[in-house]
């Protein structure tokens, strides 16, 4: 079996030093990475050693970073040094940190795949950063279990690509907390865009039959298989294509089906949530100090629940049909809480 000799090993340890404890604020001397050497691999070189190596790595373009400093010598002649070596990991601290906290607060990762993911971001980072997320809890084992989760987006990527079907089975949850098949029958689509939204991942698809767009929770999907058949192409449905920032802003809890134009009086004081909900399309206009008339295209059944959500501070006007849908609503749990 072929070795590595420990003099050729010297390079590579010096690499995962400087990775492991350095950086642009914490850069190591020669003589702190000879010592770091030592304790960290039992390996005993001198300074010429390390800075033979650290040359080397230099020409092997590796990302080392370094400072020459000016100095006199034992016989007054003015020379230079290379000193304070470091490496700038690729992510900096803020960029690891906020994708961790994506992977937190997901909603669709299984435990396992989650802690594991974590635990890559963090070892792209230095001894520093890791001290930093020391105070991060451990991850509650209750989230999604569908442990196919990343072999469907993969497949999903890949049919897509191809422009092919896909068929699975989608699934609801059961009283035993288990995913069960909503049907015998497996689903068949043409899948355009995967989306990220409320922490959940959506695919965008298309059935043969309709000219419209619908969506469907990936951890819910099982079974999955890219199938020989051509999709539709997008530009057949009644959309005309997918304007992804338009669908996202229209599907709000991503429901699918029809749109209307919704009318509704609202609380300036809401002005903030609407913009978040609806984006900068949305229609607004005063009519008071106090309130505002708000106008925009939006999925009738994600507004019904969205103006249930925010019943006291809004009053839908228009279309007639959703303002009496609300209201009825509204009354029907007011008189069933009496």
């Amino acid at each position: 079996m072929h070795t590595v000799s420990p003099k050729k090993m010297v390079t590579i340890n010096i690499l995962n030093i400087l990775k492991r404890f350095s950086d642009a604020e914490h850069p190591m001397t020669q003589q702190e990475i000879k010592e770091k050497l030592k304790t960290e691999y039992n390996m005993e070189v001198d300074r010429k050693t390390v800075k033979r190596n650290l040359m080397n790595l230099l020409d092997l373009d590796c990302g080392i970073e370094y400072e020459e400093i000016s100095r006199n010598d034992d016989e007054g002649n003015e020379t230079s040094i290379c000193t304070n070596w470091y490496i700038q990991p690729e992510f900096d601290d803020s960029e690891l940190r906020l994708l961790i906290d994506s992977l937190l607060f997901s909603k669709n990762i299984p435990y396992k795949q989650c802690k594991n993911l974590i635990e890559k971001l963090i070892g792209l980072s230095n001894e520093y950063f890791n001290k930093k997320v020391n105070h991060i809890c451990n991850l509650p084992d209750n989230q999604p279990q569908n442990k196919e989760l990343f072999f469907i987006i993969d497949t999903l990527e890949e049919a897509i690509s191809d422009n092919k079907k896909v068929s699975f089975v989608y699934n609801n949850y059961g009283i035993d907390k288990k995913l069960h098949p909503r049907r015998k029958e497996p689903y068949i689509v043409n899948p355009y865009q995967m989306v990220a939204t409320g922490g959940r991942y959506y695919l965008i698809c298309n059935y043969d039959k309709y000219n419209s767009l619908a969506n469907y929770r990936i951890d819910r999907m099982t079974d999955i298989k890219i199938l020989e058949d051509i999709r539709k192409p997008i530009e057949e449905l009644d959309e005309g294509g997918l304007n992804l920032p338009k669908h996202m802003a229209e599907h709000l809890y991503m429901f699918a089906g029809e749109s209307i134009h919704a009318k509704f009086r609202a609380h300036t004081y809401l002005i903030d949530q609407i913009i978040d909900w609806y984006g900068q399309d949305v229609k607004i206009s005063p009519l008071t100090n106090d309130e505002c008339m708000v106008e925009v295209k939006v999925n009738q059944e994600a507004f019904f629940y969205w103006a249930l959500q925010y019943g006291p501070h809004i009053e839908v006007m228009e279309p007639a049909a959703m303002r009496a849908r609300v209201k009825k609503a509204v009354e029907d749990m007011c008189a069933k809480y009496k």
